[in-house]
């Protein structure tokens, strides 16, 4: 259940993006859509809007401070920022280590 609300708010916070900037590429996504690097839809400033407006609803609607553009983010063997699927399994990993700390 997390995973989907996860999945939902980043979705949620890119057609936001794709509306206030006019991109229509942002307003059909899924979890297969190449966020950042080759062929990815967001620029840096881009990603970091996303990272940022993500790291607000959860704060908002979970009620949990979580730093998404973190050394645990970029050590990575393969970035959390490729996709939303393996960004949506890096918040998800982030809240759960959360809870078990």
């Amino acid at each position: 259940m997390l995973n989907k609300q996860i999945l939902n708010l980043v979705i949620e916070s890119l057609k936001e993006i794709g509306e206030e900037d006019k991109k229509p590429e942002l307003l059909k996504v899924d979890k297969t859509t190449r966020l950042y690097g080759q062929n990815g839809c967001l620029d840096s400033l881009g990603l970091v809007r996303v990272i940022s407006n993500v790291e607000e609803k959860i704060s908002e609607i979970l009620k949990k401070d979580i730093v998404i553009a973190s050394e645990k983010a970029m050590s990575q063997r393969s970035s959390p920022f490729l996709t939303i699927e393996s960004l949506t399994n890096f918040i998800v990993e982030l809240l759960n280590s959360e809870e078990n700390a």
